[in-house]
């Protein structure tokens, strides 16, 4: 009997032994579902179906909502919904990550289409555009895929991308601010934004009823997270506001509401606009890709730890462009990864992409049997909900922490932030794109510099003076960091750093007894100079010496039989350097003439005839007569006179 295999525990990857026979082929590598689908278990798919229905309590709120921020029909964030969801089921790697509408992307998406809308224009015309610059930015990702460019996700740096995150939620608020007042303004950029505002809220625009129900849907959304967090607050929200919106007869008293939605399937459109329209929308598109794609590298690495799988961030923009591509036939627009719906999937119990499509079928299911079950619902319980999602997109306590440990990567953070407020979202991203890859260079250039100490205790190791007061410099000696390889535009900076601390650090004292067994070489060194002691100098005396060379001589037989390539090389013809050589030296010379004028086979580049002081009897300052890191012909230091081998002095080569 069989034990049968256990499934493995919530949001477990499929394991290699049952998802990685087809990985091989060539299908599987851009059709990831062909691996994982053959494998999927039927115990499985309660845990799949429950998590597809959780989402769906969030996926159709967030997708209306952010169609909204786009500046589309909430029916095109149902559109974008279904379609995102299919598509990264089939070609997406990961098992848990879910895509759709995205906050960060809607004010790009409508930055993008808005000024090619006239005022007040056709809706079915931002419809056009937006599914247009969906398919150029499923195009970008796919081609960056294929062309493995996951790299460039790089280019947006940790404190511009905080930043940026802060400015565009900014400007969500911001732009929120008038569906929860229940007016409208016609603005552009932020500061003109907030001023139009201002001047409304001032003249007494406000709808109170849409202030009320909006204020009230954000108030709950916040307690219920904080609360009770297993609870789907969002569509607690939006019941709640449907019911209070029939109840008290909010379109009556002026507070906009949803209305009826298009039924039926999603219509397949082929979008095609003119020549001068595409422009913009691919520097739109283009923004869009590079925050996207940094957005989904950040989100799969996340959920990879937690889950064990791999991250492939090629697979990952293939599977995403996919989503983009398929979205935007079906009059949908650009979409991301979602951190917040992937975490309700994850806590939910999500073991696979079934997931995704059990949302994508419960919201077409909707559409096709209750288009009008959303009707009811108020503008203000949708802004409510996106100025959730905007505080969720606000970095602030990274921002604080910037400021805690490195000052300048905060105020690169500031002006990212300025520049998607002062400018708009589109230059801003490109302005955080920019200050990025000035980063680089700055801490290239002027990278962090540290002296380094040991501090007092049981703590090992060195640490940074200035960043731990607990830590002490070591007399005598100065250990300098230099946070940067050394270039030709950081090398003047790490001279002068190290100047400064040579200068600033007096020259330690030697200890007494050294410091008397210093001055006691230098005095013999001075007297060998003067050639007083030479012949005391070595050991062995003269008798030693003449006994050395003869025991040299023996060589001579095996010298002469070596072979021309392979033996000394040719030194200069200098008779006055050969005179005490072994005879195999001597004869060596004679027979290949002489390459330098100290006459002794050795390597030292100065080759100037003169007596060691040692008294061994050479004419190179070294004192040898051979090979100077070894293996020498000569007395010097005390060394006997001889050849190591004859393998040895096939070896010995010197340059000419």
């Amino acid at each position: 009997m069989t034990t049968p295999t256990p499934l493995p525990s919530a949001n477990q990857p499929l394991t290699p032994a049952n998802a990685e026979p087809s990985r091989g082929s060539a299908l599987a590598r851009w059709l990831p579902i062909v691996a994982w689908l053959p494998a999927y278990q039927r115990g499985w798919l309660k845990d799949d179906v429950v998590a597809g229905l959780g989402l769906t309590a969030l996926l159709v709120p967030q997708g209306m909502a952010y169609a909204q921020l786009a500046g589309l029909p909430p029916i095109t964030g149902l559109y974008t919904s279904i379609m995102c969801l299919v598509a990264y089921a089939v070609f997406g790697p990961s098992r848990v990550l879910v895509l759709g509408p995205d906050s960060s992307l809607g004010p790009m998406i409508a930055a993008s289409i808005l000024p090619l809308v006239a005022s007040g224009g056709d809706p079915g015309k931002a419809v056009l555009l937006a599914s247009v610059q969906s398919v150029l930015v499923g195009v970008f990702m796919v081609g960056a895929g294929v062309a493995k460019l996951g790299f460039v996700a790089d280019l947006l740096s940790k404190p511009t991308m905080v930043g940026y995150m802060n400015g565009l939620a900014l400007t969500i608020l911001v732009g929120q601010v008038r569906k929860l007042a229940g007016f409208s303004i016609e603005a552009d950029g932020l500061l003109a934004e907030i001023a139009a505002t201002w001047d409304k809220i001032v003249a007494g625009k406000t709808n109170l009823w849409a202030l009320g129900i909006g204020l009230g849907a954000l108030v709950l959304i916040k307690l219920l997270q904080k609360v009770l967090p297993k609870l789907p607050a969002v569509l607690v929200a939006v019941i709640a506001g449907i019911l209070a919106s029939t109840w008290l007869d909010l379109p009556a008293k002026g507070v906009k509401v949803v209305g009826e939605l298009p039924q039926g399937f999603p219509p397949l459109t082929l979008p095609i606009v003119s020549v001068g329209e595409i422009g913009l929308l691919v520097a739109g598109a283009l923004g869009i890709t590079l925050v996207a794609l940094a957005d989904t590298i950040s989100t799969a690495t996340a959920y990879a730890r937690r889950t064990g799988q791999p991250v492939d961030g090629n697979q990952e923009m293939v599977g995403i462009g996919a989503a983009n591509v398929l979205a935007g036939f079906f009059q949908g627009f650009a979409v991301s990864t979602s951190g917040s719906r992937t975490a309700v999937a994850f806590k939910a119990g999500a073991r696979s992409q079934i997931t995704g499509l059990v949302g994508a079928v419960a919201i077409l299911v909707l559409l096709v049997v209750a288009p009008n079950l959303l009707a009811a619902l108020p503008i203000p319980v949708l802004g409510a909900i996106v100025v959730v999602a905007a505080f969720s997109l606000a970095e602030i306590p990274a921002t604080r922490r910037l400021w805690s440990q490195r000052r300048m990567e905060f105020w690169l953070s500031i002006a990212a932030t300025l520049a998607v407020a002062v400018l708009g979202v589109l230059p801003g991203i490109g302005v955080a794109v920019a200050l990025s890859i000035l980063n680089v260079f700055r801490r290239s250039w002027w990278p962090y510099q540290a002296v380094l100490g040991r501090e007092k205790g049981t703590n090992p190791g060195y640490f940074d003076l200035a960043e731990n007061p607990r830590a002490g410099s070591m007399p005598g000696l100065t250990i300098f960091r230099f946070d940067a390889p050394i270039f030709f535009a950081n090398a003047r900076t790490f001279a002068d750093q190290v100047l400064r601390l040579a200068d600033a650090d007096p020259r330690p004292e030697l200890d007494p007894r050294r410091r008397r067994t210093d001055l006691r070489h230098r005095h013999h060194r001075r007297r060998h100079a003067r050639g007083v002691g030479r012949r005391s100098a070595d050991p062995r005396g003269a008798a030693g010496l003449r006994r050395a060379q003869r025991a040299g001589a023996g060589q001579d037989r095996r010298l002469r039989d070596a072979p021309r390539a392979g033996a000394i090389p040719l030194l200069h013809d200098a008779q006055q350097g050969r005179q005490g050589l072994p005879g195999a030296v001597r004869h060596a010379l004679a027979r290949r003439g002489a390459a330098r004028p100290c006459g002794c086979p050795s390597t030292h580049p100065c080759g100037c005839p003169s007596t060691h002081p040692c008294g061994c009897p050479s004419t190179h300052p070294c004192g040898c007569l051979g090979t100077h890191a070894g293996g020498c012909l000569g007395t010097h230091a005390g060394t006997r006179l001889r050849l190591r081998c004859e393998r040895q002095a096939r070896a010995l080569t010197w340059p000419t």
